[in-house]
């Protein structure tokens, strides 16, 4: 009996080493057997894990252990369970991206060549107008119909799915009033043409690049391309880079807003074309805008002019003898200065 329980716990098959006795310890089989649950004495070595840990184990199989709830690995959802949840939170994401980001817009006519082609897709910037940022000069930006100068043209008819592709942003909306132009004033700014041109901002004529090849930077016609404006506050003169074939605010000088386009029908500046792959492209503000191209305001000017005036009749006034003042002299030095 002694024999065959050092053999269970040594694990061998054959024949045991022999070993000295040790006279203290009791032999395997004069040891104190384990309890089993319901406290009778069983075999050592036959409750797994019970010798000398104290957890309590039930002395069931491992492998039955592993089969309990508290260890059992949790079951992973369905991917057919989860995939709604997938696509309302990306329809949101989508949504939310349209509103506040981005949005892709359609180029649906010849107006911008050959900057933007018909068909082309652009992503425009909706963010930074957010945060109060307003369009600056010789870029290219999306806004809503001013005053009808998209009446009587076509609109195509989406169906459904376009409809709500469209509406998350998940593609251009066919049913928007949208146009696309390049800004070439803004408010204070004087933009004049003249013949052929160059078109001039300030009194600084623009070296545009941009124009369609064959095109000359002004319209020679009596309906709108012969002009000098001045641009109001919080209204913004945009024009098409296909200068021969662009309805944009040369020809709308008699709608309700003069042809300018107010600040807040934009709708943001278009900063890449996303599609087709094959006209990938930025959309930068050219070179020509980074002169100075700023108005001088009025009142700035006057006061430019008056200065020296008034330095001037001061020296003259210090280089004369006072004289005593009478009451109705219309001598007295700078009497007939203007206020």
């Amino acid at each position: 009996m002694g024999d065959l329980a050092v053999g269970a716990r040594s694990g061998q098959d054959g024949p045991e080493e022999q070993r000295p006795v040790d006279p203290v310890r009791p032999a395997a089989e004069d040891a104190v057997p384990a309890e089993s649950d319901s406290g009778a004495p069983g075999p050592l070595g036959a409750d797994s894990g019970s010798s000398g840990t104290g957890s309590g184990d039930s002395g069931e199989d491992p492998a039955q252990d592993a089969d309990e709830p508290g260890h059992r690995p949790r079951k992973q959802r369905s991917f057919w369970k989860e995939l709604p949840l997938l696509i309302g939170i990306a329809l949101v994401l989508a949504l939310l991206i349209k509103t506040f980001l981005v949005q892709a817009f359609s180029i649906p006519s010849d107006s911008m060549q050959h900057t933007l082609e018909q068909g082309d897709r652009v992503l425009v910037d909706k963010l930074t107008p957010w945060f109060g940022s307003e369009p600056e000069r010789g870029e290219v930006v999306v806004f809503h119909d001013p005053a009808d100068w998209l009446a009587g043209e076509p609109t195509v008819e989406p169906n459904p799915v376009q409809r709500v592709l469209g509406w998350i942003g998940l593609m251009p909306s066919a049913n928007e009033k949208d146009l696309i132009k390049r800004v070439i004033g803004v408010g204070g700014d004087t933009v004049e043409c003249n013949g052929t041109g160059p078109l001039k901002v300030n009194g600084k004529a623009l070296d545009e690049p941009y124009v369609y090849a064959g095109n000359t930077p002004c319209s020679v016609d009596d309906q709108g391309g012969q002009f000098k404006v001045t641009v109001p506050t919080g209204k913004i003169w945009v024009m098409g880079d296909h200068r021969q074939n662009s309805l944009d605010s040369r020809y709308h000088q008699e709608d309700k807003n003069n042809g300018f386009v107010p600040v807040g029908n934009v709708v943001g500046r278009a900063i890449v074309v996303a599609w087709p792959p094959t006209r990938w492209d930025t959309l930068p503000i050219p070179d020509t805008f980074d002169q100075n191209l700023s108005a001088a305001a009025p009142g700035a000017l006057g006061l430019a002019g008056a200065v020296p005036l008034v330095l001037w009749r001061r020296r003259r006034a210090a280089g004369r003898t006072t004289a005593p003042v009478t009451v109705g002299n219309s001598g007295v030095p700078g009497s007939g200065t203007a206020g």
